[in-house]
């Protein structure tokens, strides 16, 4: 695998062997990212990190920092030695846990961006429910979802945009204000 563009652009890294995760095509990070626009400086959530693909996309084009989240043994040692190959330990963390566990605990910890790429072979509606409460207002929340699904209804946030690719879709969502 290789970052996309950016600072890293072309920097290799690698992803986790076996089939707990699914790396995501480039074609399809290459779209979050496009959808995105310039991120700056902004903080990043990318949970079910796998390989931490998309945090290392977010640190290469600009964000600020970037928490990656996974539960999988395979999953954390590879992204372990990314952040160490890619020389990423002062923008890039990795946390060793449960989603949901970790969003339970860290409920005040916001993010300007969520990055949400679960595994398709047990869809985690409850966790994915659960993320958006760690979103900023006014954040973005960029979800991959299976292609023959509907897109889940997230309370709070509203599908600003979404991209189809067959057995992938992506799902953005904002904040809409709630009824009082």
């Amino acid at each position: 695998m290789r970052v996309i563009s950016g600072t890293l652009g072309g920097r290799q890294f690698q992803s986790p062997n076996g089939h707990r995760t699914h790396p995501m095509s480039e074609k399809v990070r290459g779209a979050i990212f496009g959808v995105l626009g310039d991120i700056t400086g902004l903080t990043v959530l990318d949970a079910f990190a796998g390989s931490g693909a998309l945090g290392f996309e977010a640190i290469s084009r600009g964000a600020k920092k970037a928490l990656l989240i996974d539960n999988d043994k395979q999953a954390q040692v590879t992204v372990e030695s990314n952040i160490d190959v890619l020389g990423l330990a002062d923008r890039a963390a990795l946390i060793k846990a449960n989603a949901i566990s970790w969003s339970n605990q860290n409920r005040q910890q916001l993010f300007d961006l969520l990055l949400i790429d679960p595994p398709y072979d047990k869809l985690p509606f409850a966790v994915i429910e659960r993320l958006a409460r760690n979103l900023k207002p006014g954040g973005t929340y960029v979800l991959s979802w299976p292609g023959q699904f509907e897109a889940p209804k997230l309370p709070g946030l509203e599908i600003i945009s979404n991209k189809d690719y067959g057995d992938a879709q992506l799902f953005f969502y904002k904040h809409v204000a709630l009824a009082k």
